[in-house]
């Protein structure tokens, strides 16, 4: 079993940044990735990372989230820079136990959940 708990969100203006940390214990784990959703709506791909650090990005978060991890710590994080409205939702953290590459990409391959946090942007 693995616990997942993310932490960083918040309220911030529009045009300024946060940092979402992830934080994943239990056991040696593969890929982390972060999901958003907004109520009414699909959860959907932000950012993700393998062990490896391949990272790939969902076509909004590309040029202004960063997605990053330190596998000795299971820790990852998403730097969010230059933030709209339209961003403000849930973010989750997610963890795989795979570690082969087709799979990061894939919501069904990950294993494990945090509990959300909360991201308002104000225009």
């Amino acid at each position: 079993q693995v616990h997942v708990v993310e932490s960083g969100g918040g309220l911030v203006e529009a045009g300024g940044s946060l940092t979402l940390t992830c934080v994943a214990s239990g056991r040696s784990i593969g890929h982390m990735a972060w999901y958003r959703q907004v109520p009414g709506k699909q959860r959907e791909l932000v950012a993700a990372i393998t062990s490896g650090g391949l990272t790939d990005y969902s076509n909004f978060a590309e040029d202004r989230f960063t997605i990053s991890r330190d596998n000795a710590r299971n820790t990852a994080w998403l730097q969010m820079t230059n933030l709209k409205p339209e961003d403000t939702a849930v973010y989750y953290c997610a963890v795989s136990l795979r570690r082969y590459t087709s799979a990061r990409l894939n919501s069904r391959n990950y294993d494990f959940w945090g509990q959300g946090t909360q991201v308002t942007v104000s225009s």
